[in-house]
Protein backbone atom coordinates (compact mmCIF):
# COMPACT_ATOMS: atom_id res chain seq x y z
CA UNK A 1 0.00 0.00 0.00
CA UNK A 2 0.92 3.26 -0.87
CA UNK A 3 0.05 6.63 1.50
CA UNK A 4 1.47 10.42 1.04
CA UNK A 5 3.19 11.78 4.18
CA UNK A 6 0.71 12.48 6.69
CA UNK A 7 1.48 15.62 8.56
CA UNK A 8 -1.60 15.99 10.90
CA UNK A 9 -3.13 12.40 13.11
CA UNK A 10 -6.73 12.05 13.52
CA UNK A 11 -8.93 9.11 14.74
CA UNK A 12 -9.54 7.90 11.28
CA UNK A 13 -5.84 8.27 10.62
CA UNK A 14 -5.12 5.88 14.10
CA UNK A 15 -7.87 3.57 13.16
CA UNK A 16 -6.35 3.15 9.62
CA UNK A 17 -2.65 2.58 10.76
CA UNK A 18 -4.39 -0.05 13.45
CA UNK A 19 -5.80 -1.99 10.43
CA UNK A 20 -2.67 -1.88 8.83
CA UNK A 21 -0.83 -2.86 11.63
CA UNK A 22 -3.01 -5.42 12.68
CA UNK A 23 -2.97 -6.90 8.70
CA UNK A 24 0.50 -7.01 8.56
CA UNK A 25 0.08 -4.99 5.25
CA UNK A 26 3.25 -3.38 4.09
CA UNK A 27 3.32 0.40 3.35
CA UNK A 28 5.31 2.55 1.54
CA UNK A 29 4.99 6.88 2.30
CA UNK A 30 5.79 8.67 -0.38
CA UNK A 31 6.41 12.37 -1.04
CA UNK A 32 6.88 14.54 -3.77
CA UNK A 33 9.50 13.25 -6.64
CA UNK A 34 9.04 9.65 -5.65
CA UNK A 35 8.54 7.67 -9.33
CA UNK A 36 6.69 4.41 -8.47
CA UNK A 37 7.55 2.13 -11.56
CA UNK A 38 4.66 -0.74 -12.52
CA UNK A 39 5.98 -1.28 -15.31
CA UNK A 40 7.79 -0.63 -19.06
CA UNK A 41 5.96 2.08 -19.97
CA UNK A 42 3.25 2.54 -17.07
CA UNK A 43 4.57 4.51 -13.64
CA UNK A 44 3.12 7.46 -11.07
CA UNK A 45 5.07 10.41 -10.26
CA UNK A 46 4.22 11.62 -7.19
CA UNK A 47 3.87 15.50 -7.12
CA UNK A 48 2.35 16.33 -3.79
CA UNK A 49 2.77 15.84 -0.87
CA UNK A 50 6.33 17.48 -0.26
CA UNK A 51 7.50 16.81 3.68
CA UNK A 52 9.76 20.10 2.94
CA UNK A 53 6.80 21.89 2.26
CA UNK A 54 3.71 20.87 3.67
CA UNK A 55 0.19 23.18 3.54
CA UNK A 56 -0.79 23.91 7.10
CA UNK A 57 -4.27 25.18 6.11
CA UNK A 58 -6.63 22.20 5.89
CA UNK A 59 -3.85 19.83 6.46
CA UNK A 60 -5.53 16.81 5.85
CA UNK A 61 -6.60 18.32 2.77
CA UNK A 62 -4.51 19.97 1.06
CA UNK A 63 -1.54 17.22 1.85
CA UNK A 64 -3.22 14.40 -0.44
CA UNK A 65 -1.45 12.54 -2.56
CA UNK A 66 -1.08 13.82 -6.02
CA UNK A 67 -0.38 11.71 -8.49
CA UNK A 68 0.46 11.52 -12.27
CA UNK A 69 -0.52 8.11 -13.77
CA UNK A 70 1.63 8.00 -17.36
CA UNK A 71 1.34 5.18 -19.76
CA UNK A 72 2.75 6.05 -23.09
CA UNK A 73 0.73 9.05 -24.31
CA UNK A 74 -2.14 8.49 -21.82
CA UNK A 75 -1.90 10.20 -18.94
CA UNK A 76 -4.03 11.02 -15.85
CA UNK A 77 -3.29 13.36 -12.62
CA UNK A 78 -5.41 12.26 -9.50
CA UNK A 79 -5.52 14.99 -7.14
CA UNK A 80 -7.23 14.13 -4.23
CA UNK A 81 -9.00 16.28 -2.14
CA UNK A 82 -6.22 19.34 -2.08
CA UNK A 83 -7.76 22.81 -2.54
CA UNK A 84 -6.32 25.62 -4.09
CA UNK A 85 -3.41 26.20 -1.35
CA UNK A 86 -1.79 23.13 -2.40
CA UNK A 87 -2.90 23.81 -6.47
CA UNK A 88 -1.01 27.10 -6.14
CA UNK A 89 2.30 25.29 -5.30
CA UNK A 90 1.81 22.51 -7.64
CA UNK A 91 1.03 25.54 -10.07
CA UNK A 92 4.11 27.63 -8.76
CA UNK A 93 7.01 24.57 -9.12
CA UNK A 94 5.70 23.27 -12.35
CA UNK A 95 4.48 26.20 -14.54
CA UNK A 96 7.61 25.85 -16.46
CA UNK A 97 7.22 21.96 -17.87
CA UNK A 98 4.35 20.12 -18.74
CA UNK A 99 4.24 17.65 -16.07
CA UNK A 100 0.88 18.92 -15.44
CA UNK A 101 -0.39 18.48 -18.36
CA UNK A 102 -2.57 14.99 -18.59
CA UNK A 103 -5.07 13.69 -20.90
CA UNK A 104 -7.76 13.28 -17.94
CA UNK A 105 -7.93 15.27 -14.45
CA UNK A 106 -9.64 13.68 -11.62
CA UNK A 107 -10.78 17.19 -10.04
CA UNK A 108 -10.13 18.00 -6.82
CA UNK A 109 -12.22 18.05 -3.53
CA UNK A 110 -15.23 17.12 -5.61
CA UNK A 111 -15.21 20.23 -7.35
CA UNK A 112 -15.92 22.29 -4.39
CA UNK A 113 -14.98 26.24 -4.94
CA UNK A 114 -12.16 25.86 -2.85
CA UNK A 115 -10.46 23.59 -5.89
CA UNK A 116 -9.74 23.47 -9.40
CA UNK A 117 -7.90 27.49 -9.54
CA UNK A 118 -8.12 28.41 -12.75
CA UNK A 119 -4.34 28.21 -13.33
CA UNK A 120 -4.37 24.60 -12.12
CA UNK A 121 -7.02 23.67 -14.43
CA UNK A 122 -5.10 25.60 -17.16
CA UNK A 123 -1.92 23.86 -16.63
CA UNK A 124 -3.48 20.30 -16.67
CA UNK A 125 -5.35 21.63 -19.94
CA UNK A 126 -7.08 18.10 -19.78
CA UNK A 127 -9.06 16.60 -22.51
CA UNK A 128 -11.59 14.63 -19.68
CA UNK A 129 -12.27 16.28 -16.24
CA UNK A 130 -13.90 13.60 -13.89
CA UNK A 131 -15.67 14.67 -10.61
CA UNK A 132 -16.20 12.16 -7.73
CA UNK A 133 -19.39 13.48 -5.96
CA UNK A 134 -22.87 12.46 -4.72
CA UNK A 135 -26.20 13.26 -5.74
CA UNK A 136 -28.07 16.28 -4.11
CA UNK A 137 -25.03 15.99 -1.57
CA UNK A 138 -25.35 18.91 1.41
CA UNK A 139 -22.22 20.52 -0.16
CA UNK A 140 -23.71 21.74 -3.12
CA UNK A 141 -20.70 19.82 -5.44
CA UNK A 142 -19.68 20.45 -7.35
CA UNK A 143 -19.33 24.15 -7.49
CA UNK A 144 -21.26 25.83 -10.59
CA UNK A 145 -17.52 28.37 -10.72
CA UNK A 146 -15.88 25.14 -11.03
CA UNK A 147 -18.16 23.35 -14.02
CA UNK A 148 -17.51 26.70 -16.01
CA UNK A 149 -13.71 26.66 -16.03
CA UNK A 150 -13.37 23.50 -17.28
CA UNK A 151 -16.26 23.76 -19.63
CA UNK A 152 -13.60 27.17 -20.90
CA UNK A 153 -11.38 24.42 -21.66
CA UNK A 154 -13.70 22.39 -23.73
CA UNK A 155 -13.07 19.20 -22.13
CA UNK A 156 -15.51 16.31 -21.21
CA UNK A 157 -17.09 16.68 -18.03
CA UNK A 158 -18.30 13.75 -16.56
CA UNK A 159 -19.88 13.39 -13.26
CA UNK A 160 -20.51 10.06 -11.01
CA UNK A 161 -23.63 11.88 -9.36
CA UNK A 162 -25.11 11.97 -13.57
CA UNK A 163 -22.89 9.53 -15.32
CA UNK A 164 -22.89 6.79 -12.25
CA UNK A 165 -19.52 4.85 -12.05
CA UNK A 166 -16.81 5.59 -14.33
CA UNK A 167 -13.98 3.84 -16.33
CA UNK A 168 -11.25 4.94 -18.13
CA UNK A 169 -9.15 2.14 -20.59
CA UNK A 170 -6.18 2.94 -22.09
CA UNK A 171 -3.86 1.50 -24.68
CA UNK A 172 -1.13 4.22 -24.01
CA UNK A 173 -2.10 5.61 -27.03
CA UNK A 174 -5.76 6.53 -27.09
CA UNK A 175 -8.73 5.95 -23.90
CA UNK A 176 -12.09 5.45 -23.95
CA UNK A 177 -14.59 6.52 -21.37
CA UNK A 178 -17.09 4.25 -20.33
CA UNK A 179 -19.75 4.75 -17.87
CA UNK A 180 -23.37 2.85 -16.89
CA UNK A 181 -25.00 6.43 -19.39
CA UNK A 182 -22.46 7.35 -21.99
CA UNK A 183 -19.72 6.19 -23.82
CA UNK A 184 -16.98 8.37 -25.45
CA UNK A 185 -14.58 6.48 -27.20
CA UNK A 186 -11.51 8.68 -29.30
CA UNK A 187 -8.85 5.55 -29.61
CA UNK A 188 -6.65 6.10 -32.19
Amino acid sequence: MIIGNQFESSENYKKFLKIINDKKINISVVNAGTKINIENNLYFDVLWPDVSNPVSENSINNNALVCKLNYKDFSCIFTGDIEEPAEEILVSRYKNSDILRSTILKVGHHGSNSSSIQEFVELVNPDVALIGVGKNNRYGHPSNVVLKRLQSLKCDVYRTDYNGEISIISNGNGYKVQNIYVTYNPLT
